[in-house]
């Protein structure tokens, strides 16, 4: 697996090979070489694969890089994780970001495994987010959707009580979005708030047996509630969630930090530019950020596009939404107001 140089000079190009274990042959080669295609797609060395034997041919600079990236991959591949085309793209972005911290290291972490599935970082923000929820008491977890600001705070309260870290887990959102239309919607007020708390009880279900998740919200140990319940409350021995926090007031935001109780733990994820707030009014989450930031054992985790996990379109929107829009000059609502003016005209 030591690399093993054939042309050291450095003003030509230079040809290096790796061996690799025969039992990891295929896991990281791929089926049909489909893993070597996307490696060679990303890294500008050539690669040629013969047997269990890997030969790199470029210029130096380029072939070293490829020789740490296979490097990774192997450790990761032998560790018993699977390659695919995200988590070798987030390799080489990690390999050659100033950090230059090891893939291996950071998508080998797991947080939760359920049925054969585990739950793990996949980017190196998303590792340092992960690693700050064990080291601080509350920690804001702020970016764009799908870079799994959510998914991973609650995996890391779900394995908190299993480890009994906590004996409860207290999930919480604003129901900004009913607003005032609230009392119009049909049913009870269960079942009108219940669309707006659906995504924290599909995460709870990829993460725990479905049929365990009632008896636990029964006892109590799990609570699922719109953040309205929380007023009055202090909330001990609990890893509390509060998620879509940009579409909180200052004044909620405050009454919600304050719930906090002894043995406890909080997350508050959000994302900034999807303000939903009514009006114009200032987001709960920007202030915080604010007034907060020098507090000690608070911690601001702060993941961009390039920590987005789901189809790689997603990323290019988010950035593409970046470029045109004016951060911090107008939230959602004001946007839609905005152009509800114009075509009125």
């Amino acid at each position: 697996m030591t690399p093993s140089e054939t042309n050291a000079d450095a003003d030509l190009p230079v040809r290096s090979s790796i061996n690799v274990p025969p039992d990891l042959v295929v896991g990281l080669l791929g089926s049909a070489d489909e893993n070597l295609r996307a490696l060679e797609r990303l890294l500008a060395a050539d690669i040629h694969a013969r047997g269990n034997a890997l030969t790199l041919s470029g210029e130096p600079a380029d072939v070293a890089l490829a020789e740490r990236v296979i490097s990774e991959l192997i450790a990761i591949v032998g560790s018993g994780q699977a390659l695919s085309p995200d988590v070798m793209r987030h390799s080489v972005a990690m390999l050659t970001g100033a950090e230059g911290e090891s893939p291996a290291e950071v998508l080998t972490l797991d947080i939760l495994s359920r049925r054969g599935n585990t739950i793990r970082p996949k980017t190196l923000n998303q590792k340092r987010y992960v690693d700050a929820i064990d080291a601080h008491t509350i920690v804001f977890g702020i970016g764009p959707a799908g870079t799994g600001k959510t998914y991973l705070a609650m995996a890391k309260a779900v394995s908190a009580l299993q480890t009994k870290q906590v004996s409860r887990i207290i999930l919480t959102r604003p129901a900004v979005e009913a607003g005032e239309r609230l009392g119009f919607l049909p049913g009870t007020l269960s079942e009108k708030i219940d669309p707006y708390l659906r995504p924290l009880y599909d995460a709870l279900h990829d993460m725990m047996d479905p049929e365990l998740i009632p008896k636990l919200m029964s006892a109590g140990v799990i609570e699922v509630a719109p953040l309205a319940y929380m007023r009055g409350r202090t909330l001990n021995d609990a890893f509390i969630i509060l998620d879509e926090a940009q579409n909180t007031t200052g004044e909620q935001m405050k009454m919600f930090l304050t719930r906090l109780g002894f043995g406890s733990k909080m997350v508050v994820t959000g994302d900034v530019t999807q303000i939903d707030l009514p009006g114009g009014a200032n987001s709960g989450l920007r202030a915080a950020v604010q007034i907060l930031d020098d507090v000690e054992d608070i911690h601001i985790a702060e993941l961009t596009s390039a920590d987005v996990v789901r189809h790689r379109l997603v990323s290019e929107i988010v950035d593409a939404y970046a470029k045109f829009e004016e951060p911090g000059l107008m939230n959602r609502a004001q946007r839609r107001a905005a152009g509800n003016h114009r075509s009125r005209r």
